[in-house]
């Protein structure tokens, strides 16, 4: 194949070196750089907050502070904490989400509903997805947990019968739907709410009546966002990892991520371009990967197990004409870090085969 490259150390030296300092697509395997900048930057014991305001008027203010992991169930937690703050009735909602901006423009992004395409905003809820059950011309939400808000549901109308989990398309569509639904839920908590929500910059009048920290810490954040290989959590860290002084760009990012990563390694030829892997613009080298894997070794635990081969813990990168797959595997009492770039079509479980032989091979010399 000669748009692909494999390295292997054993963690002093290369023990496999096929093109180790090609430039490649990386696709998802980004992503472990995003998780070695997040923890080197804040930590494994770290969580992600989010802050509520009331002004003169009683109206709720909540400044988003770019969680990549406020779910339902953390807006039942923010209810209660509304209300252990005595916050009884609230007059209408205002949305601050203008720490990312007004409309993030991620590269490689596509306008698909699916989940992975989902926007970015530094105020979300459910990663900006929702998920519905269209039967007979109703719309119902597929979660128990998520009542169905009016945007999910003119959404809803435009599906075929079934389950469908879909992303909301853009800032405007997901800001209204987490309006909508933090209603919903104070209203179900027993707070009264009364007036509309507005969208604006927190007023500086306004009090600070609670600051809510996710009920999980980074280090979860992070194995579900490699196991499950989720875009939208990606790519909110790396607009995090870019912030200044309560601003965030993907053009701060990249200039961010890139300035950590040659300060880091060393490295002189480095191109990132978004966290999540999905921009044909990112460029890695297979050595470069093994450089990364070697600082995340004491974390190697948040790498996805592979299904079939105990033995073997990686990160899968998927795109058109792009198969990568990245991470360790164990030999004997040791874990080698291994980078498997190919920039070519290929049988999907062709990197999955080539890990599980990196395992059990009884010599690694004769790969060479």
């Amino acid at each position: 194949m000669p748009n692909a490259s494999l390295a292997v150390s054993d963690g002093r030296r290369l023990v496999i070196a096929e093109r180790p300092d090609r430039a490649l697509i990386p696709a998802s395997t980004m992503k472990l750089i995003i998780a070695l900048a997040a923890i080197e930057r804040w930590g494994l014991a770290h969580r992600f907050e989010t802050r509520f305001y009331q002004d003169a008027a009683d109206r709720l203010w909540i400044r988003g502070g770019g969680d990549p992991y406020l779910v339902s169930e953390e807006l039942d937690r923010v209810v209660q904490g509304l209300k252990a703050a005595g916050v009884r009735s609230v007059a209408g909602i205002g949305l601050d989400a203008e720490l990312f901006g007004t409309e993030v423009m991620i590269p490689g992004r596509s306008s698909s509903n699916n989940p992975y395409d989902a926007p970015v905003t530094a105020l979300a809820v459910n990663f900006n997805t929702v998920s519905l059950l269209v039967s007979g011309g109703r719309v119902e939400s597929a979660e128990p947990q998520t009542p169905l808000t009016a945007t999910a549901e003119r959404i809803g109308r435009g599906l075929g019968p079934g389950r469908h989990r879909v992303n909301l398309g853009d800032s405007e569509r997901a800001l209204a739907h987490f309006g909508e639904l933090i209603q919903a839920k104070l209203r179900q908590g027993g707070i009264t709410v009364a007036g509309p929500v507005e969208i604006g910059a927190v007023p500086r009048s306004a009090t600070g009546v609670y600051t809510h920290r996710n009920g999980l810490t980074l280090e979860t954040v992070l194995a579900n966002m490699l196991e499950y290989s989720t875009n939208f959590i990606a790519n909110d860290l790396f607009l995090l990892l870019g912030e200044q002084n309560g601003r965030a760009s993907m053009a701060r990012s990249q200039r961010a991520l890139e300035q950590w990563a040659r300060r880091t390694f060393g490295w002189r030829d480095v191109r990132i371009e978004d966290g999540a892997g999905l921009s044909r613009g990112n460029q890695l080298s297979a050595r470069q990967l093994l450089d990364v894997l070697e600082r995340l070794r004491p974390h190697r635990q948040l790498l996805p197990q592979q299904d079939d081969e105990p033995a073997v813990r990686a990160k899968t990168g998927t795109l058109t004409g792009v198969s990568t797959y990245a991470g360790f595997v164990r030999r004997g009492r040791e874990w080698f870090p291994f980078s498997l770039m190919i920039n070519q079509p290929v049988a999907y479980g062709l990197r999955l085969q080539l890990a599980s032989e990196l395992a059990r091979s009884p010599t690694l010399g004769a790969w060479q």
